[in-house]
């Protein structure tokens, strides 16, 4: 039923996979929420994401609250399968999301919360900020980056290499993004591979259900006062494409990080320089909070300073899904719903004084 004068509740800003993970848990409460995404279709930010992408964790370790992700426990899936699971989600609990709405800006008067957006006002006594990071993608400024004459690239952007066919292209990160985007790559082009320190990887068998375990047994222990100092076992994993990769050499080979591009090349300290075609930067993401400003809330490194998710100092509001820093592995798939379940079960505990008893949980 359409809330026709936009009053909630609750008010979920992104339909991603955080999105959806909250209204798995606030579906089964009397509270009135809606969940605001600014994509036209389901899939958050997954869908976006480059062509050939493989989860590098298994689908069985790659799901949400309430519904397993099709494939098992040794199956990668594909980005199109994570887009289609989050969609098959969504409509298996009917969830309340209203697309293509971009919350520009949220402010707060008398304990109640005013979302401006492309469709109107909405009120409501709570929000929840689940808009992720990738919205935002970070470029380090390396001095004369605006000389350069290539193709920049971030890897939000990126899709396919069919672009660089013949080229010299620099990836410029260690991380599993720089991985895949260098295997693909260098199927077709030149690359030099730009990383801050040598790259680990993780041996063929090790993937993100490894990773998930050691970091649990790391927060249990720190919960618990104790030390624990997780294995030491390395940053890529070894899909079957970065496998491939390294059967080429592709992996053998990679270079600390610069300090200034000119038109044409990378330079180093020491006056090496590299002539470069097209850079392509996966050097990470900042969280996407710019709707937050007008609360005065949003710290110098881009942050929100946060217990778990709730926000310090201003009562009746949420982050969700923005790293271990508003929930310990809130950023994935199958991290996100612990954080979702505590962040609805404070929302209830929260609004029950104001709520009528024929509408609390």
């Amino acid at each position: 039923m359409t809330n026709i004068n936009k009053k909630y509740d609750v008010v979920i800003i992104g339909g991603g996979q955080s999105g959806l993970a909250l209204g798995y848990y606030l579906r089964r409460s009397h509270l009135q929420f809606i969940i605001l995404d600014k994509e036209s279709s389901p899939g958050g930010s997954w869908q976006h994401y480059w062509l050939s992408l493989r989860l590098f964790s298994p689908a069985q370790w790659s799901s949400l609250p309430g519904m397993i992700m099709p494939g098992g426990s040794d199956y990668y899936p594909t980005r199109e399968e994570t887009v289609q699971y989050l969609s098959q989600y969504e409509n298996k609990y009917e969830l309340p999301v209203k697309r293509s709405i971009e919350v520009t800006s949220v402010t707060q008067n008398d304990n109640t919360f005013y979302l401006a957006t492309n469709d109107g006002v909405y009120e409501s006594k709570v929000v929840i900020s689940a808009t992720g990071s990738f919205c935002h993608p970070y470029i380090p400024p390396y001095p004369g980056i605006e000389k350069f004459k290539g193709k920049i690239l971030h890897s939000a952007f990126y899709q396919s290499p069919e672009q660089f066919l013949g080229k010299r292209v620099a990836i410029v990160g260690e991380g599993n993004s720089g991985a895949q985007i260098l295997a693909e790559v260098s199927t077709i082009a030149k690359t030099l591979w730009i990383t801050q320190k040598e790259p680990r990887f993780l041996a063929d068998h090790i993937d993100g259900r490894f990773l998930f375990d050691a970091a649990s047994q790391m927060y249990k222990a720190k919960q618990e006062g104790k030390d624990y100092q997780p294995p030491s076992l390395g940053d890529i994993v070894m899909v079957k494409s970065v496998q491939e990769a390294r059967t080429r050499g592709v992996l053998a080979t990679s270079h600390r990080t610069f300090t200034s591009i000119t038109q044409d090349a990378l330079v180093w300290d020491q006056g090496h320089e590299e002539k470069v075609d097209a850079i392509i930067f996966c050097t990470g993401f900042r969280p996407s909070l710019n709707h937050l400003m007008p609360l005065n809330i949003v710290t110098g490194d881009g942050k929100v300073e946060t217990e778990e998710t709730k926000v310090k100092g201003l009562q009746g509001l949420w982050l969700v899904g923005y790293g271990n820093w508003t929930g310990f592995a809130s950023a994935t798939l199958i991290g996100v719903g612990r954080s979702a379940k505590r962040t609805v079960e404070e929302i209830i505990t929260y609004l029950a004084a104001s709520l009528p008893d024929t509408r609390k949980y």
